[in-house]
């Protein structure tokens, strides 16, 4: 289990390693693309074999896999394989078209498997010490891809995304020390003093005005993260000037990655002080977070910040439904984890090719997808809507069960004030949308879906293969929600049980 741990961390890293000794745009994303297959396969079979047994352990606590790692796990390795698959089309057309240099295309590659890795690692450590640094590392890989196409405007973006996610995730250390202070009283074992399954063990007779410190520290510094408002600045502008893949990769993983380590914190400290004081916290930064998203999402401007709008609501409904809490609430914020995180890729992967056939990223420039483009322009629309929570896709099976989540508490007010909120998300975000895909196309963006299809003038790709591999990721991952919105396998719904437990 050991060498499949390091398997799984290891697979994104045939990208970076292509890249690194010279490959061009499409060699090294197929790399990384079947890498990124392998990991998924590695973690698909490690969250099987796993169901029934005891977590991994190793390295003097900081390797640990268990049930809600491997669920993680999972929904990373899934998001890195669609963003892995898009990217092959989506840099091969900008390089092609000389917007890109190779040494760009190649600096992508490389980054892009680090940061995959970076993350995958962070979910198999049971130090919150090593946590730490694994995240505060993906921050600097990710950054490369923020700022990759040299634009005032990218440089810009990933500089602040750098300095507040660095200073975010500097207050989330000060959280980890504070609850390494709680813990000084314990005597345990050095190799045990930061592993958050010691830690879980003993939390009952951690000091509790330490550990209260330390949960709302891990709360702000991962939150900045996650994109938990306030803390949410930097996320829109590092979304909209990233390529799009990468946008799927900071959207629909980085986030759950630091809403992973707030739910370890959460963890640790509900078994040490109750369920009140993080119930609390978790509501009023929730809240927060999908009031600051549905506002801006108001405004109609650039679509990928629109998105980027979204996953501050999303992240805002999952720690809404942590702060519900209950198996309800846990099995609903699980499961809106991984519907988000799809729901999330499939919208920027397809935003990718939108932006590359109407070059721009202004919904009020872009229209009539559906006669200019319907294989995307369809998928940008039941994206949106399943994004949304609309019906038979799997966030609204998830939105629904936080709802019920919240009517099982003591206070109907709250699950009456999320609804409210998500009727005012659907008018403002569906309101962009639909006007993106309705109406008389721009003559400019009257191109066939793919590429040397023989049909009016040359798409945005250098050839048909191309535009496959940026279009179809999209078209799986909504097939993915459709599935989760009908049906659930049993061993999806026997791991988040198991998460359940371990929690």
């Amino acid at each position: 289990m050991t060498l499949l741990a390091f398997f799984i961390v290891a697979g994104p890293l045939a990208g970076t390693a292509a890249a690194a000794f010279g490959a061009r745009a499409r060699r090294a994303g197929w790399a990384g693309a079947v890498g990124a297959g392998l990991t998924l396969a590695g973690a698909t079979w490690l969250l099987v074999a796993q169901l029934h047994r005891s977590p991994v352990r190793g390295l003097g606590g900081f390797l640990y896999i268990d049930s809600l790692s491997c669920f993680f796990l999972l929904t990373v390795a899934a998001v890195t394989v669609l963003a892995a698959v898009g990217s092959v089309g989506y840099l091969s057309a900008e390089e092609a078209a000389g917007r890109l240099t190779s040494f760009q295309t190649r600096l992508y590659f490389i980054f892009f498997g680090l940061f995959a890795s970076l993350m995958l690692a962070s979910l198999e450590t049971g130090n919150l010490g090593l946590l730490f640094v694994l995240i505060e590392a993906s921050t600097l890989a990710s950054a490369a891809l923020v700022g990759l196409e040299g634009k005032a405007s990218s440089l810009e973006a990933a500089w602040k995304y750098v300095i507040i996610s660095s200073l975010g995730v500097t207050i989330a250390l000060a959280g980890t020390l504070f609850l390494f202070y709680s813990a000084s009283a314990l005597h345990l074992p050095a190799d045990l003093r930061l592993t958050w399954p010691a830690l879980f063990a003993h939390a009952h007779a951690l000091a509790p005005d330490s550990l209260r410190l330390a949960f709302l520290l891990a709360v702000v510094g991962y939150g900045t993260k996650v994109g938990l408002a306030p803390m949410h600045t930097w996320l829109p502008d590092a979304h909209a000037e990233a390529p799009s893949p990468a946008s799927a990769m900071l959207s629909a993983a980085l986030l759950n990655t630091g809403m992973y380590a707030i739910i370890r914190f959460l963890a640790i400290a509900k078994a040490g002080l109750g369920p009140g004081f993080p119930r609390a916290v978790l509501l009023v930064f929730g809240f927060g977070s999908i009031v600051i998203g549905v506002l801006f999402m108001v405004r109609r401007g650039n679509f990928k910040r629109l998105f980027a709008y979204s996953s501050v609501e999303h992240m805002g409904i999952i720690a809404v439904a942590l702060g519900f809490g209950g198996v309800l609430g846990l099995y609903g914020a699980l499961l809106h984890t991984l519907n988000h995180a799809i729901a999330k890729a499939v919208l920027f992967l397809s935003s990718g090719d939108i932006a590359l056939r109407y070059r721009t990223r202004e919904a009020a420039s872009v229209r009539g997808l559906l006669a200019a483009v319907p294989l995307t322009g369809g998928v940008l629309l039941l994206g949106s809507f399943a994004v949304l929570g609309s019906p038979p896709f799997g966030l609204f099976l998830s939105e629904l069960t936080i709802v019920r989540a919240g009517f099982a508490g003591a206070n109907p007010a709250l699950p009456l004030l999320l609804l409210l909120l998500l009727a005012v998300a659907f008018i403002a975000f569906a309101r962009t949308t639909t006007g993106m895909v309705t109406g008389e196309p721009p003559a400019a963006a009257a191109v066939p879906d793919m590429a040397g299809s023989g049909r009016g003038r040359p798409g945005p790709y250098p050839d048909r293969a191309a535009g496959l591999t940026a279009v179809a990721p999209a078209c799986l991952g909504l097939a993915a929600l459709l599935v989760l919105g009908l049906w659930i396998p049993a061993g999806l719904g026997t791991v988040i049980t198991h998460s359940i437990a371990v929690l």
